[in-house]
């Protein structure tokens, strides 16, 4: 059982979110709570996943997320409507594991969060498309020279991070082992100079969609 806690300002919001993923046999929300309360709960019920908004009176997703940096923290899917680049980029170094838009699809939302439990990335299209518009790391050709940088079986689990696959899922593709895998992420990570696979998955998408690279 994949247990979520909810964490937004809006009481709809959390409600409805709530009533979509317990909805599933393999999800169980334990908490659905506003800014103030978060950290507390999130500390006590230690849950596998936290689905945090990013923006919040008082005090913010940012803000939480940030408390929560160098815990034994939960995988942390931040939603949103859209942010400012400058909140997506603290966000990824804070160590969020995706961005989801607040009107998902309700048939989308359980897989997203099953995603997340697997340690795969999750990126909403809405979010992807401006996100590899506005923010990557890095012009065209910065991500093309990045990539340069992988061998083919890097390239190769480098293109399936942006589908959200985890390294169970890669490695069935590839037919690697999900351990394989683990240490070519390692491994792409540290040539790519970036700190987590939602950025390593962006920089995937920018680099593919470069002029160069057509």
């Amino acid at each position: 059982m994949i247990r979520v806690v909810v964490v937004d300002d809006e009481a709809l919001v959390r409600s409805s979110f709530a009533i979509i993923l317990n909805a599933a046999d393999d999800i169980q929300v334990v908490a659905a709570v506003d800014g103030p309360d978060a950290l507390d709960v999130i500390r006590t019920l230690r849950p596998d996943v936290v689905l945090l908004d990013i923006r919040m009176p008082g005090r913010s997703g940012l803000d939480i997320l940030a408390d929560l940096r160098g815990t034994d923290r939960p995988v942390v899917g931040i939603l949103t409507t859209f942010a400012a680049d400058e909140d997506i980029a603290r966000a990824l170094r804070d160590g969020a594991s995706g961005f989801l838009v607040k009107d998902t699809d309700p048939e989308h939302l359980a897989a997203m969060v099953r995603s997340l439990a697997a340690g795969g990335v999750v990126l909403s299209p809405q979010i992807s498309r401006a996100l590899v518009a506005g923010f990557s790391g890095g012009p065209d050709r910065e991500a093309v020279r990045r990539v340069s940088l992988l061998t083919d079986r890097e390239r190769d689990v480098l293109a399936c991070l942006p589908t959200g696959s985890s390294n169970t899922e890669i490695g069935r593709r590839l037919h690697l082992s999900a351990a394989t895998v683990k240490d070519h992420v390692s491994s792409i990570l540290g040539k790519l100079s970036v700190s987590s696979r939602v950025e390593a998955a962006l920089i995937a998408e920018r680099a593919s969609a470069s002029p160069d690279r057509r």
